[in-house]
Parts: C-alpha cells; structure tokens; sequence
C-alpha cells in the first residue's frame, strides 16, 4: 500500500513507522536523550543521542537481538575513559553498536584510553524524523558528534541513519572530518555487538562466504578468548551472523566498503552472564599484544566517509520460556 493508500484507513502516518524523541529517566540512564525507530516492517531500535548517536537496544520482529551489560546506557556525565587504568570504557560498554576512535582503537596506549573518547560523547541533532515524500520512504535522524582538545585532536563525526518505512534494515552514513590546521592520527571501529536469542548453539559467523566464528558452544568453562582479526579485500565486503542452519534462521548481514574499513574483527565472551557476540569493521589491523596498527593520519580539512548496511532478515529467533 502507498503513503496515499494509508491515508484512508488510518488517522496518523505515525501509525504505521514513526521517529519519537525520548529522555531515560531512571537510575544511570537518568536524562540520556534517544530516538526511538519504528519502521513498522518488524524492525524497533533506539538511537542514543546522548551516547554518540550510537544504537542502544534493537527488536526484530518483537524479539531483542542486541547485547545488554548490567550498566544499561549511562549517562554520559558518568563516563571517565580514563579509570581503571585508562579502561573505563568496560563500565559503559553496553548496547547493539558503540563506535569507537577517532584517533584511537583497542587497548589504552599512553594517554588514549581502551577505544579512544569518542564513545559516550553526546551528540548535537540537526535532523529526525519520517520522510514519506520520496521514492523510498525512510526514517532517519542526522547529528554531529566532536571530539576536540586545545593543542591536539579536532574531529568531526557527522552521522546519518536511516532505516526504509516497512522493512528491516538500518544504513548507517558516517563523514569523519579533521578540522584541525595540523595532520592528525585517524582510526575507527564500529563495535556491533549481539546477544541471546540472536547468540545461541550454532550461531555462526561468516565473512564472505567462509566462516570465521563458530558454531558457538555454551558450555560451563567458557572463557572469553582474545578478539581476531581478518583482512578484508577491497570492493563491497559482507559479514554474515546466522543464528542456526536452517534456511529461514535468523540472520544479520552486515555490509561494508572494504577499502575504507579493511578489517573485520572478532571477538565473544560467552562466559556466564555475559554473553555477547561482537562483530567489529575497521580501518586497522590489530597486534599480537592487543594494540593496534598505527593510525593512517587525516590531512588537516581532510575527510573520510563511511557506511555500514545492515539487514536483518529470516525468522525471529526464539526467546523460549522465561525460567526453563
């Protein structure tokens, strides 16, 4: 049916797929601003506004599919990247996609904390809502994110998301500028992490058309084991996450530009009360120690774009009984 056919059997368009703006008002989350998508196709997912214009919770199909830590979505104002020895970000770590960067990734190195200071910061909204009057109807927001200091770094994240009026995928549009006058270290990684119902016996994960993950097994010793990185060729990359092996299971696809992130990563912690499976595209590889490659530099006014297509498709993947 079209926008105009909707218009005869319903009283609001926001019926149907809407963007509504909201603010978390308990414990932690007190007074973090988000954006909540409902493409009416199946497809539910918050965008924190206060957290990066990163994406907090998803649903598919009425059944969750992102990872969740104990911490929830912070406030911002508690966030101190720099506590436990510069790993401060494990106590916000939390929610479907956290980006990290940007001039810095992985483990702390001198004064850049675990995954740099991107993470958490909040962001300033300059566009959301639902956009009917086009060849594809879409919601979307659009907002800025900066990461500035005196005498160092001056970054620019402009961010578009989009997700089509009905179905169940999410495109996310990245723009990284250095508006500083000097060249400047410049790394990304976009830490998309799934949890159960979506993470089960015999979740797998593959990486143009071979697997790199799994099967998953749940057992008693589970440990987490040290993330793994796989290079990318150039050209349209896609990383695949199937909940199981038959036809109609649950699958995230999640595709990307292999020249600009020429990396996948890799990492699980499926030890009791965790588990969380995370897929990771980026622009650098990772060392055996667990640092990263030196960042490849931004020429001053310099940007870089970036974009990520995720599409969820297949069945739900079964919740089962609360308690069983």
């Amino acid at each position: 049916m079209t926008p105009d056919g909707f218009e005869r059997v319903i009283g609001d368009r926001r019926q149907i797929a809407s963007v509504r703006r909201i603010v978390l008002d308990e414990g932690a989350e007190r007074g973090v601003r988000a954006l909540l998508f409902s493409t009416g196709g199946g497809l539910d997912f918050m965008v924190l506004a206060d957290r990066s214009l990163d994406i907090g919770t998803v649903h598919y199909r009425g059944v969750p599919i992102a990872w969740q830590s104990p911490a929830g979505f912070p406030n911002p104002a508690l966030h101190r990247p720099q506590d436990d020895n510069g790993r401060g970000f494990g106590r916000g770590f939390s929610g479907f996609m956290l980006t990290c960067g940007l001039d810095h990734i992985r483990q702390p190195s001198g004064d850049a904390p675990l995954h740099g200071r991107l993470p958490f910061t909040p962001a300033r909204i300059t566009a959301c809502g639902e956009a009917w009057d086009c060849a594809e109807p879409v919601l979307f927001c659009e907002g800025e994110i900066t990461q500035f200091r005196h005498g160092g770094e001056s970054f620019r994240l402009f961010r578009r998301i989009e997700a089509p009026i009905g179905g169940t995928a999410i495109r996310i549009r990245d723009r990284v500028l250095n508006a500083a006058n000097a060249p400047w270290p410049h790394a990304i990684l976009y830490h998309l992490n799934l949890g159960y119902p979506a993470v089960r016996p015999g979740t797998t994960v593959r990486l143009g058309g071979e697997a790199v993950f799994g099967p998953v097994e749940i057992l008693p010793q589970a440990s987490a084991g040290p993330p793994v990185c796989h290079p990318v060729s150039a050209g349209r990359a896609e990383c695949v996450v199937e909940s199981g092996a038959e036809a109609d299971a649950f699958r995230l696809s999640c595709g990307f530009d292999g020249a600009a992130l020429p990396f996948l990563q890799v990492w699980a912690d499926l030890t009791a009360h965790a588990g969380v499976l995370s897929i990771e595209p980026c622009t650098s590889d990772r060392l055996p120690q667990g640092g990263s490659v030196d960042a490849r530099p931004l020429a001053a006014r310099e940007e870089r774009t970036y974009g990520l297509d995720l599409d969820l498709t297949g069945q739900a993947p079964a919740l089962g009984r609360i308690g069983e």
